[in-house]
């Protein structure tokens, strides 16, 4: 919900730990493990950076805003609740958050935390975090997707178990699959994504992505016909590959120069006053 001084923690740490984090455990999950990321550091300073925020963050397809703001603590947990609190979201709401401060012996009502500076309420804006899918009936699609008319593609909402490495090209293959669509209801195709997810039986197709959703699957006697993109991380080639063989012809160019997309997102901030690239440089 909220990416702030624990949660990036997470990125201190080795690749086969953070992959760990994303774990089917329906208690030891992704916001357990994340929460205990500061349990043993020693007092640091923390300083959140909300010169600009990110909503629907982190990556760069997100909404970024120019909020102006800097919030910093000696305590991470204390930086961190009021950065929820100036993100529009209550603490107590956001689940990594809550066990954090069950390890500590603290509450989250901030009853314990002193601010000074700007008032919280008046300098806070509600940022949306998930990605809405669509609640129509045999539609299971992002909404803008299914807003888009497009049928015969089944792509079921991420979960928690799907580490940072497949949700990189994750919403790249929503992205392929959104401009393939020419009208024409694509053949009845189920992509499945992270660790959890199982197929939905009597689907002709099914796409695993990911070495951990192709184990768990490779002998699924549910999967009719099965298109496996094992890599880990998948490699581009492999999911046009599995795309083009399930019968959704993606334009390999969205895959092969992916390292581009970020200026491809990022373009529509160009020659606004108020995106200083200052900012992201060093002299």
């Amino acid at each position: 919900m909220v990416s702030l001084g624990i949660k990036n923690l997470k990125g201190l740490i080795d690749i086969k730990s953070r992959k760990k984090c994303h774990s089917v455990d329906p208690v030891q999950n992704l916001h357990y493990m994340v929460a205990r990321m500061a349990d043993k550091m020693p007092p640091m300073l923390t300083l959140l950076d909300g010169i600009y925020t990110n909503e629907r963050g982190p990556a760069f397809d997100g909404k970024i805003h120019r909020t102006d703001l800097l919030a910093a603590s000696r305590d991470v947990l204390s930086a961190d609740m009021v950065g929820a609190r100036l993100l529009g979201h209550d603490p107590a709401n956001v689940p990594h958050l809550v066990h954090a401060a069950d390890n500590r012996g603290r509450g989250t009502d901030m009853q314990d935390v002193e601010t000074v500076g700007e008032n919280i309420d008046e300098v806070a804006n509600y940022y949306e975090y998930d990605f809405q899918y669509s609640d129509e009936k045999d539609v299971c699609l992002p909404v803008p997707l299914a807003k888009q008319g497009i049928t015969g593609v089944y792509y079921r909402k991420y979960d928690t178990s799907l580490c940072t490495y497949c949700s990189v090209v994750n919403g790249v293959m929503l992205a392929a699959i959104r401009y393939a669509w020419k009208g024409e209801a694509f053949g009845d195709v189920e992509v499945l994504t992270g660790k959890k997810m199982a197929p939905t039986p009597g689907k002709k197709k099914t796409i695993l992505l990911g070495k951990c959703m192709y184990q768990v699957h490779k002998e699924n006697p549910d999967i009719n016909e099965m298109f496996a993109i094992k890599g880990c991380p998948p490699k581009p080639a492999d999911i046009v590959k599995a795309l083009h063989a399930a019968g959704i012809p993606a334009d390999p160019g969205l895959l092969e120069n992916i390292d581009q997309l970020p200026g491809f997102f990022m373009a529509k901030y160009a020659d606004k006053p108020e995106f200083d690239e200052s900012f992201f440089m060093a002299d």
